[in-house]
This record gives structure tokens, sequence and C-alpha cells, in this order.
């Protein structure tokens, strides 16, 4: 029989736009998988001829989740083409800030938007609060919001939005689905901690703000240094940093880590979270400084899943192409050279299958031709896996001693092997490592800007723009979501040329011209779905990636006149959570 085409569209809690098809055989095992974004970030256009020193100013804007991470990409771009070395002190403050993104950012991927791929909510209602104290205490020494009384007053007000039948960011999933398997006791916990990280995430937004200015989009950074002297002088500024970092750490500690240690026990047999990585080559780039020589996360690269062997990145490999995206430039090009110029030439017409599994008229990515705003980047030709997974395995691979015992300490806990590292498992937890590993050690930074303070107070470089010549320069870094590249070519003292590699871009390209699938695409294949109307298992693992798909584009002449109005098309085929 022919193959059934399954659409989701659009991917939710995520940032952006997203659309993935697939089809699946007789047996609903995925054969071909499409990641699609629908929807064009025209920053890179927008920035052009522009002073060079708005650049992070403007690029931040290519997202509302990742703002500090595009602002300060944007920031240093100009910085290496300029030749500019800001002060230590600005550096380890860009370091604090960036270590406060990293943990809010992974409090909030686990629990609020990639949570309920693992949370059957309904399921808790049936729990045994006193069961499920005690159930804690097998993955924390000192278990947060999970008192016998805690969980009671957690379960009554689920209970109280159902019986009005109000259950907010609960009343559209799959409750009941053969692929949760956490006990009812389980699922009390996590929804507990749910509800908990919804103000630890608050305190960890005002943890950048106390440097930014505000979150998001800060305002401190400042390409030569640092605005926020005053801020950092402040004896109860630097003492509200250090109470809510804290704060942020025991958190991590006692609830984040130990929900992913019981996920990882609980689900190591659940297929969606076991099957390995479709791309098995990681790259991640050094990250997260913690003193004036010494950084926290690796750079290299692996590849086939090899971590005998890590090779340094050559950044004159890394490419992106076009074949499959909607842009007129389909040749392979380094992102100096790149170019971004849309060619969209929409979907075509297919019957799929619909969310009660009958036949609907549909569109759908025309899979021989483009589709989807998202380039492919490649390194030497070859696809690659970046985010939190990368790093983990680039930094336990070179042998760093600050992340080896922590990912050991995650096998040994949950007595997997380190195949397990390769799934959407590996994902999650490395997420949590990294988490765990600035918690550790992220204060070392912080002590180290107290005591270059008291001998130095400088945070800004001084240089100057020559009009006359043609500058290039680049940031290259990891982000909460992985290896993020921003490429400035700088002439007649504005912006000629602006490219930004994302993270998403690394793991959600469409198939490329040698027909090698990015890492989405990849990881779906082969894959079983219990029940096509329920994609749980898809969308489990897109979540473990974390998405993160521009959110609008913001297009203009100088006249400040609309150029066009776009209407989304409704969703086809089957609508999911």
């Amino acid at each position: 029989m022919e193959n059934k085409r399954v659409i989701i569209d659009p991917i939710t809690r995520i940032e952006g736009h997203l659309r993935i098809e697939v089809e699946v055989d007789d047996n609903n095992v995925i054969q071909k998988a499409y990641s699609s974004s629908t929807l064009w970030r025209g920053l890179e256009t927008i920035v052009k001829n522009r002073d060079p020193r708005d650049a992070g100013f403007l690029m931040q804007r290519i997202c509302g989740v990742c703002t500090f991470s595009h602002y300060r990409a944007g920031i240093e771009a100009v910085e290496d083409a300029l030749g500019i070395i800001p002060p230590l002190n600005a550096k380890l403050t860009r370091s604090l800030m960036n270590q406060s993104l990293f943990m809010h950012d992974h409090v909030v991927h686990f629990y609020h938007l990639h949570g309920l791929d693992w949370v059957d909510v309904v399921s808790a209602l049936d729990a045994d609060e006193s069961k499920a104290s005690k159930e804690a205490f097998k993955y924390s020494d000192y278990p947060i919001a999970t008192g016998e009384n805690d969980l009671k007053k957690v379960k009554n007000r689920v209970k109280e939005f159902v019986q009005r039948g109000q259950l907010g960011p609960f009343a559209n999933a799959y409750w009941g689905h053969k692929t949760y398997r956490f006990s009812p006791e389980q699922n009390l916990i996590l929804l507990s901690h749910y509800l908990k990280a919804l103000e630890i995430q608050r305190d960890l937004a005002k943890l950048m703000a106390l440097f930014g200015g505000k979150q998001p989009h800060p305002q401190s950074l400042t390409v030569g240094g640092v605005t926020c002297i005053m801020d950092l002088l402040d004896p109860s500024r630097m003492g509200e940093f250090l109470t809510l970092f804290k704060k942020g750490a025991e958190f991590v500690n006692e609830a984040y880590q130990a929900d992913v240690l019981m996920a990882a026990s609980i689900f190591k047999d659940e297929p969606s979270v076991t099957q390995q990585a479709g791309v098995m080559n990681f790259m991640a780039h050094e990250e997260m400084q913690l003193n004036e020589s010494e950084f926290l996360f690796s750079s290299g690269f692996i590849m086939n899943g090899n971590l005998s062997k890590v090779f340094e990145i050559n950044e004159d490999l890394i490419t992106e192409e076009a074949t499959h995206s909607w842009y007129e430039n389909d040749e392979p090009l380094h992102p100096y050279e790149g170019k971004t110029n849309p060619k969209y030439t929409g979907l075509k017409d297919m019957d799929t299958i619909g969310s009660h599994g009958e036949k609907v008229h549909s569109k759908v990515v025309d899979e021989k031709g483009k589709y989807s705003w998202i380039k492919s980047p490649r390194y030497d030709g070859k696809a690659m896996e970046v985010g939190p997974l990368a790093c983990i395995l680039i930094a336990y691979a070179k042998g760093n001693k600050k992340i080896v015992p922590l990912v050991d300490e995650f096998l040994e806990k949950t007595g997997l092997p380190k195949s397990a590292l390769f799934t959407a498992l590996g994902r999650t937890a490395a997420r949590m490592i990294q988490a765990k590993a600035i918690a550790k050690y992220g204060l070392e930074t912080f002590y180290t800007l107290i005591e270059n303070l008291k001998v130095n107070q400088d945070t800004y470089t001084s240089y100057k723009i020559d009009k006359d010549k043609e500058y290039r320069g680049r940031f290259i870094g990891d982000v909460p979501r992985g290896m993020l590249s921003h490429w400035i070519r700088i002439k007649n003292g504005v912006v000629e040329n602006y490219q930004a590699v994302v993270p998403s871009t690394w793991n959600a390209g469409p198939i490329d011209a040698k027909g090698q699938m990015g890492p989405y695409e990849a990881s779906l294949i082969g894959l079983k779905v219990a029940d096509i109307s329920q994609p749980l298992e898809i969308i489990r693992i897109i979540h473990s990636f974390d998405p993160c798909i521009a959110c609008a584009v913001h297009v203009m002449d100088k006249k400040g006149n609309d150029l066009g109005t776009y209407k989304v098309d409704p969703i086809y085929g089957l609508a999911c959570q």
C-alpha cells in the first residue's frame, strides 16, 4: 500500500513556526520526514547598510527568546572585525549574563515546553500524595515542592481547573497516550515542579536583568564592552545577583536534575526516547568564560558518534546551501559570502491523513523542490547536530575535568550505557548537565569579577571605524540551543553583508544537494508511531532539540511603508498540541 502522509503544523511549545511532515508505512513506521520553517526571518537583510554598532541591537530582534544570544553575537562579531578586545570585566559580565540565560532557558524548556511530552497531567489527579512525597526522595536528598501538603495543594488546584473545564496550558494534549510511562505519583511530582518552575524562571529572568537592564532584550552590551559599571560597583546589586543565582542553582540541583534522572529511569525502554540520533556528527564551540583564561565548555567536533577522537573546527569549512530552501542561490557558500534573496515557491496539493484517520486534501512540502525558509548548513559537506548534547559530548570526549564527572554521575545513577547519550533522552539530559555545570562552577566567574574590580574598573575599550577600510569578522560560540555564529562584512563604515547561522538552522535544515538530511529529519526515520492521529512520539523527539524558529518577519522600506500583508494558511492535515 501507498505510504500515508501525516502533517503536524504548527509544532507548538516552541519559538516560531515549524511544520513537520512524515510518511509512514502500513505499520506506522516513518519512512520519510520533512522539516519546514514556514515564515521568513528578514533581519540579515534589514541590517545591511546600517552602522555596524547597531548590529547587535537589531539582531537580537531575530527572536523573542534568545535575545541576549543574538545581541551578544552581533556585538562581538563587530568587535572581531574591528580587532577590539573588551576589558576582562566586560567579558566576565557577559559570561554571567550568559549563565543566567542558560539556566533560565533550560528550566523553561524542560518544564514548560518539553514537559508535557513526558507528563500525563490527568494521571496526576489519581496520585497518592503521601506516596508521591516519598517517591521524590529516590531522586533527591532535598526535594523541592514535594511535601505531602505541597502536592495536595497542586492536585486540588488542577482538579478545580478540570471541574471548571479550564485546564489552561494543559487543555490540549494526548492524555492517556500509551507512551506516557510515569506513575500517577511521578506525574504529580513533575506537575508540582512545573508550577514551581514558573516562579524560578521569573527569578532567573531577574538575574539577567540585573546587569542587562531588562529581560528580554537587554541593553547593556555595546561594541567595546558593557555599560552597566554602576551595577557592578553596587554591593546591593551584586548581592542580589548572588542570592538569585544560588536560588536558581538549588532548583537545578534538587528538582531539575532529580526529574531528569527519574525520566531516564522510567522511559529508558520507550523507543521515541531511546532511538539513536539520525545524524551522529556533533559540533560545539568553547563557551562560558570562568576566569581570565578558562572556559567551562569545550570546542570541537566528533564524527559518527566516535568519542575517541575530537577534531578541531576549521571555520573555513562552514557553508550554507539552499537547494531545498526558499532562496535564489542554491550553491554552498561560506557565511562571509552568504546570500539571502528569497524565492518562495509554495507548497503542493496532496491528499493526507486527517486527525481522525480520514483522507484530507492538503498542502504539503514539495520534497523535490524548495520547502523551507531554513537553509542547510554543512561542515566540510557533512550534516552536524549542534546543541547541549553536542556540547556535553565534545567536553566529555576531550576529557573536560568539570564535565566528565557530571556525565559519569548521570550514567551511574540511571544505569544507562554511553550509547544512551545519542538519543532524545540524551539531549534532554545534556541540558540538565549544562545547567548543573553552570550551577556548580558559574560563581567562579562572579568571584573573579569581584576580585578584578578591586584593582581595575575598566568596562570599555575605545576604538575607531575607518570608513576607508574594509573589515570582516565573526562571532562563534555556543548558546542554549547550540553553536551560533554571526558573520559580518563592513565597507564604507556600514554593514555590507551579514549572515547568522543559528543552532536551529544546523538542526532543522532541509535535505541538501547530496540528499543528506539534517538532524530533525534524520532523527524521525524508523520511528514507529503508535497512533498517527496522536503523534506524541514525533513531537517528543522534535521538542528534545528545543526548536527556536524565527517568530516574525519585520520588513520595511526607508519611508516606513508596509511592503506587504501576509495571511497564514489554515492548518492542514493534523493539528496537534
